[in-house]
């Protein structure tokens, strides 16, 4: 991320201006063998003991760290002032944690990652005897041009990319230079991108980016937003609340209830993300291995870069052109999507429970309601979040619905499109941070919801009427239809009718006992029991 020019102070533009930032020497880069071997922060690194490309567990601190680097800049907040997103912008602070895998930076780093992979991968081939097996020194210097990889070098790559105006082949330069000073891999630098498009390198990258962002940033927050939707659930379990059907007064349910309604169907959808396989291609050109086979007739590439796809922790996709197809990221899309559609329909119904009276909400110290109406506590997180969730699903579905499409074996509309994942998501992400938000404000008004309740024996008609069918009472439901519609009912009508009836003393009796309050059913057992519905274990996850 750069500032604007207009906008560069003269310390600005020194700091964006240089190469790099003065950094202490790395020794894993220059050779030295001082430092102990770490672990890559990715999903793709290769192990001390196991090189065979072996999906590590790490922590993925480059992803932070890049972040504090970001932080760190000069003049951060006149930049986000003048971004055209406000993403970028004025929710910065939000979102910050999705740049890292979303960014042009990221996407830099992802394929920085599969190209020193690949060459990886090739030193293990004993077929390609022009690249023979690393040393243990020159692997630790390839795992640390991806453990250390930073903002300045990914500037680097830009200031390359100025000249070739691609990409992917700035990636390759870059890497040919870095790795000029190392001898073992000096004497192989023609072998990085050995076979690839830059669509192999590309949707690999992606791929990661979606696996890695989403499941370490977007994930946890939708498990926070349903955890807290099952706390409001058991906690107001037994809180009675008037149902509204077409926005009139219907039978009652509990407040809890109503929230495990929503905990129960985003729990589904999170279900459902663990079946989604984050695919890979890796076959050249037009998906045919062309240029493979003829520089190595005899290797098996199609099980090869299975092989080297799998090692990233993606599915492998055999079928394919020149690009993987994107169903799969459709897929995933299409998930945000309904869960988003849900969260929407969870956050007008806030909304609405707020303007009745039915929760209150905790006032925050030195924060304006209104302008002109000081009295006002707006549910502008509940707002903020149904205008963010319709953002984000008109980028995703905009994607879901282009990305599948290429005409014959390869056009780059994807390209343009590809680079808007992160928006999507990111809008996404506001969202839920909002909706949690407006949850914390939430004070339970139980004297509101009495009230209404109070006001509404009229409810009791249904359970009425039901039990006169049961003793085979004549026209039931006529009657308290002339009874109960567009009159004025209370307590002392209803019992009267009650006590008019000819029925068995016992039901008679449990009749009179009725109110709208208790008139709940099973939905304070139900919304009890929300934990036993709820898996936020398995779902929620891409394997």
């Amino acid at each position: 991320m750069s500032a604007p020019p207009s906008l560069k102070s003269p310390a600005t533009a020194a700091f964006l201006a240089s190469p790099r930032l003065a950094v202490a020497p790395r020794a894993a880069v220059l050779g030295a063998t001082a430092q102990p071997p770490r672990r890559l922060s990715c999903s793709a690194a290769v192990g001390a003991e196991a090189r065979d490309l072996e999906v590590m567990s790490a922590p993925l601190d480059w992803a932070a760290r890049s972040v504090g680097e970001l932080e760190q800049a000069t003049d951060l907040d006149t930049f986000c002032m003048m971004a055209l997103s406000p993403l970028d912008g004025r929710y910065f602070r939000f979102i910050k944690d999705l740049m890292p895998f979303f960014s042009e930076f990221g996407l830099i780093r992802y394929r920085v990652l599969v190209e020193v992979r690949w060459l990886l991968k090739l030193s293990q081939i004993p077929e390609v005897k022009e690249v023979p097996p690393f040393s243990e020194e020159a692997q630790l210097f390839l795992d640390a041009i991806i453990q250390d990889f930073s903002i300045n070098d990914a500037k680097e790559v830009k200031q390359i990319e100025k000249i070739t105006n691609h990409d992917v082949k700035a990636v390759e330069y870059y890497l040919k230079q870095k790795c000029s000073s190392n001898p073992e891999v000096a004497k192989v630098l023609e072998f990085f991108h050995f076979g690839c498009t830059s669509e192999d390198i590309n949707n690999l990258s992606h791929a990661l980016a979606l696996k890695e962002g989403v499941n370490t940033i977007m994930f946890p927050v939708m498990i926070d937003v349903c955890s807290a939707i099952c706390s409001l659930a058991t906690e107001n379990a037994h809180v009675p609340l008037l149902s509204k059907t077409h926005g009139q007064p219907a039978s009652p349910t509990t407040l809890g209830k109503e929230m495990a309604n929503f905990a129960a169907r985003l729990s589904d959808i999170g279900k459902s993300f663990s079946e989604v396989k984050i695919l890979g291609k890796f076959a050249g050109a037009v998906g045919n291995y062309n240029a493979d086979v003829v520089a190595y007739p005899e290797i098996d590439w199609p099980k090869m870069t299975e092989e080297f796809v799998r090692s990233l922790g993606l599915e492998f996709n055999p079928y394919v052109t020149q690009i993987e197809p994107h169903d799969y990221i459709s897929k995933l899309f299409n998930l945000f999507v309904q869960f988003n559609i849900v969260l929407t329909d969870f956050d007008r119904d806030m909304w609405s429970y707020i303007s009745a009276g039915y929760f209150k909400q905790i006032p925050k110290a030195g924060e304006v309601g209104s302008s002109t109406m000081p009295h006002k506590i707006n549910p502008i997180n509940f707002e903020n979040s149904e205008g963010n969730l319709s953002v984000s699903n008109g980028l995703l579905c905009t994607l879901s619905m282009k990305l599948p499409i290429s005409r014959l074996q390869r056009d780059l509309t994807d390209s343009t499109v590809l680079r808007n994942l992160g928006v999507g998501l990111g809008h996404s992400l506001l969202a839920y941070k909002a909706t949690m938000q407006g949850i914390k404000k939430l004070e339970v008004n139980k004297v509101r919801l009495d009230e209404d309740l109070e006001q509404t024996w009229e409810v009791l008609a249904e359970p009425i009427q039901t039990v006169m069918r049961r003793y085979g009472i004549p026209e039931p439901y006529e009657k308290l239809k002339e009874m109960t519609r567009g009159q004025a009912v209370t307590k002392d009508s209803i019992r009267k009718f009650i006590e008019g009836l000819d029925l068995p003393e016992d039901a008679q009796s449990s009749l009179l006992k009725l109110t709208p309050h208790s008139y709940t059913g099973e939905a304070e057992n139900l919304a009890a029991n929300i934990w036993n519905v709820v898996d936020l274990k398995s779902g929620f996850k891409i394997k």
